[in-house]
């Protein structure tokens, strides 16, 4: 017996989501974010923009499907990274998280683009689908962090040197996080270290994607020396 009709229509809607989202994918690098069309896409197709709707409802909506899309395959390709490292090696799952991110990036620009570039003009990414993607990286790393922290090798700058504002924001983040790792040796100033590093990567990739410093003859050395700037934010260096 054939599959059922109902199997059909959800096999043949699958495809067609899954084609809507490739030439948006493309469209991103040819027009940008901000340039999305779903008329265009619905041309390509040989559709009319009408029927395109009852797949993805906006131009909005399309936008979220593809930041999540992104952050999803960005997270998968450093946590497959950061799994291949022993568990006691807390270093180099730093440096292969790190690593996994840039590689990502520079072999995805226009996603890159769309999950770290300018703001889309009038589009605001709905919390509630983009932060649980979103936030994976940031999640490995920190438990990364609190396994250095456990085993005694994580630094802090000094605790003078942050303000009020900033204590109460890594108290907030100390109980976000607390739902999901143990956060009882991550002290505010480590995790503000910890920001700073993640911060640290996001901007070596990105000047390396947006190309703000014109052709760099080594990008990859160039970039390993900010991720290795980036782990001595957090671990001490090893004994020689």
């Amino acid at each position: 017996m054939g599959k059922p009709a109902r199997g059909i229509r959800a096999e043949n809607r699958e495809r067609l989501e899954a084609a809507i989202l490739t030439i948006a994918r493309r469209h991103l690098g040819e027009v940008g974010a901000a340039g999305l069309s779903l008329r265009a896409i619905a041309r390509e197709l040989g559709m009319a923009s009408s029927a395109l709707y009852r797949y993805v409802a906006s131009r909005d909506e399309l936008l979220t499907r593809l930041i999540v899309e992104s952050f999803t395959a960005l997270g998968d390709a450093a946590e497959r990274a950061e799994a291949a490292v022993p568990r006691g090696d807390v270093r180099e799952r730093f440096l292969a998280t790190g690593r996994a991110v840039r590689e990502w990036g520079v072999a995805h620009p226009f996603d890159w683009a769309l999950l770290f570039g300018s703001p889309v003009p009038g589009y605001a990414a709905p919390g509630d689908r983009t932060t649980p993607a979103g936030t994976r990286v940031q999640f490995l790393l920190l438990r990364i962090l609190a396994d250095m922290a456990h085993l005694g090798m994580a630094t802090a700058p000094n605790a003078d040197g942050i303000s009020p504002a900033a204590r109460a924001s890594a108290a907030a983040i100390a109980d976000d996080l607390g739902r999901e790792i143990d956060t009882a040796d991550l002290t505010p100033e480590l995790l503000l270290a910890g920001i700073d590093a993640w911060t640290l990567l996001i901007a070596g990739v990105s000047r390396e994607v947006f190309g703000h410093l014109g052709e760099i003859a080594d990008a990859e050395e160039l970039y390993e020396s900010t991720l290795r700037h980036a782990l001595s934010l957090v671990v001490a260096a090893p004994a020689p």
